[in-house]
């Protein structure tokens, strides 16, 4: 198990440009010993930077507060507020993330997924009725580097409340579409689903769980 954390700016944009040369120290640092499973900016539709989203495999609230005391993001005033979900990496056959060295982007190439599930009583029986379902779909999506990573968001007891996703979709039309196909929809699963405009940089990633 480990943290994802979804992050929003301030209404400051220097700041990011001021503090982005330490923030990737730091996620290289983090990346190359496992403990950043996946680091990735948000963006407006207008193709502003807006936020970020931060997947850390440590082993518990140590980790979490270890890293947020060394973001610089945090640290200096970029990040203006950010949730922070206990989270679990589905394990599925992921293509490699980019690297150090491969090419950046310079329009968006990925769509970060944030679903919630329904919060009344029902809501675990739905996600349980259908997940065989949805892990056979998004296996092969891993495989054929649709799902760049994926996973379930998590209460304090473990159980799962939401999901995450990264695809490759460069645009909100092509996700949507995408989403509204998988059984956590057609099965009333997921009842809050935000998107985000993203794209990759090189870091010394580990590999994902199952791939």
């Amino acid at each position: 198990m480990g943290y994802a954390i979804i992050a929003w700016d301030g209404p400051d944009p220097a700041r990011r440009a001021a503090a982005r040369d330490r923030h990737m120290a730091v996620l290289t640092r983090w990346a190359g010993d496992g403990r950043l499973a996946l680091g990735v900016p948000l963006f407006t539709p207008e193709w502003q930077p807006a936020g970020s989203l931060m997947v850390l495999e440590v082993p518990d609230r140590a980790g979490l507060d270890a890293y947020l005391a060394e973001e610089p993001f945090a640290t200096q005033g970029v990040w203006e507020r950010w949730t922070v979900h206990p989270f679990r990496i589905a394990p599925l056959p992921y293509r490699p993330l980019p690297q150090p060295g491969d090419p950046v982007s310079a329009t968006r190439s990925h769509t970060v997924i944030v679903a919630m599930d329904g919060t009344d009583a029902e809501a675990p029986a739905r996600r349980l009725a259908v997940r065989a379902q949805h892990m056979a779909r998004v296996g092969p999506m891993a495989e054929r580097g649709v799902l760049a990573m994926g996973g379930a968001i998590l209460d304090d007891a473990g159980a799962m409340r939401g999901s995450i996703a990264v695809t490759r979709h460069a645009t909100d039309a092509e996700a949507q579409a995408w989403i509204a196909e998988d059984p956590y929809v057609t099965g009333g699963v997921w009842r809050d689903i935000t998107l985000h405009g993203t794209r990759f940089a090189g870091l010394p990633y580990r590999a994902l769980p199952g791939a």
